[in-house]
């Protein structure tokens, strides 16, 4: 019989600190819900189960911008529905001023509803936006005009009888609506700034000779408008009428196909919001299984670690009271 060393006593106390240890980490699973707290836990599944996160969260959000698209494709298909029904009203009443029993007056009343109506699909073209991002407009779609002229450098190189080039600018203006070959059921407006030309360079001219005309085009600009825009009619303008019926049905038809385009775009997105969500699923069952906890799993190890918790402190005691017969000896 020993006194210096009670090895019955040490080895509960070992085995005691074992059980608490577990006890402590069963708790923090319970509280927690997570299998895998740090990377102590389990090295390689934190690894593994971070990835999935990364890739989880990334199909989570490629979800949300394919809704956000649809949103998009949502507010332009609703602005060409309504550009679609007033194209259906003035092909109706392009169809009613083409008959010969209109006077005048009668067609000069057509020409200015369609004249607004025209004016209104090109409103919704220039005002649509999604996000405050123009849906129909932009200012890069527009050639050939030069905006905020501070310093403009032109340099080209001619050397023919008959050519010429020329240079237009706009400034401080707006743009609404171009077209070659306009008829006079359609406008062109413009609001001109002022252009300040400080010097213009020819160098080495060729053998021909050189002129530079600066001009201003108000005038030309406003006899297009003033003929676009007149209020009388020959009497080939039913004429007029019969043709513009030909131009609508194919603005329609341009419209249409657009819709159909926006349409197939929206079936794309949603197919590809369903997969991600399906994979975003699975993704996260994988993820789960790795770092979740099996509360019921975990409960019957903290049960059977408790009762060994109790069960040596009990030993314990009873191990630290061995050594007490010794003093029997002594006596």
């Amino acid at each position: 019989m020993i006194v210096q060393h009670n090895m019955s006593a040490a080895n509960t106390n070992r085995q005691l600190g074992i059980t608490n240890s577990n006890l402590s980490k069963s708790t923090e699973k319970l509280s927690s819900g997570y299998r895998i707290n740090r990377a102590g836990d389990d090295a390689a599944g934190l690894s593994i189960s971070e990835k999935m996160r990364g890739q989880i969260r990334g199909l989570e959000q490629g979800s949300t911008n394919a809704q956000d698209g649809i949103s998009l494709i949502q507010t332009a298909e609703g602005a060409l529905n309504e550009v679609h029904s007033i194209l259906q009203r003035m092909r109706e009443l392009a169809v009613q001023g083409a008959n010969d029993t209109n006077v005048t007056a009668d067609r000069k009343s057509i020409y200015q509803e369609m004249s607004q109506l025209a004016k209104e699909i090109s409103r919704i073209g220039c005002t649509t936006e999604f996000n405050t991002m123009k849906l129909f407009a932009s200012e890069d779609q527009i050639s050939g005009i030069v905006e905020d002229l501070g310093e403009l450098e032109y340099a080209g190189g001619y050397e023919a009888p008959d050519s010429q080039t020329s240079l237009a600018a706009l400034e401080d203006g707006t743009f609404a609506h171009l077209q070659v070959g306009a008829n006079s059921a359609q406008s062109i407006e413009f609001r001109m700034g002022s252009l300040d030309v400080k010097a213009i360079t020819v160098p080495e001219p060729g053998d021909n000779d050189v002129s530079v005309n600066l001009s201003s085009e108000d005038g030309t600009l406003s006899a297009i408008k003033a003929q676009l825009e007149t209020d009388e009619f020959s009497e080939d303008t039913y004429k007029s009428f019969s043709a513009a019926v030909a131009d609508i049905d194919l603005a329609m038809t341009n419209v249409s196909n657009s819709r159909s385009y926006l349409g197939a775009i929206q079936n794309r997105l949603e197919h590809t919001i369903s997969n991600a969500d399906n994979t975003a699923e699975n993704l996260q069952a994988s993820e789960s299984r790795i770092r979740d906890v099996n509360m019921a799993e975990e409960m019957v190890k903290y049960s059977k670690d408790s009762i060994l918790q109790q069960a040596g402190q009990s030993m314990l005691a009873q191990a630290n009271q061995s050594t007490q017969g010794v003093l029997t000896l002594l006596r």
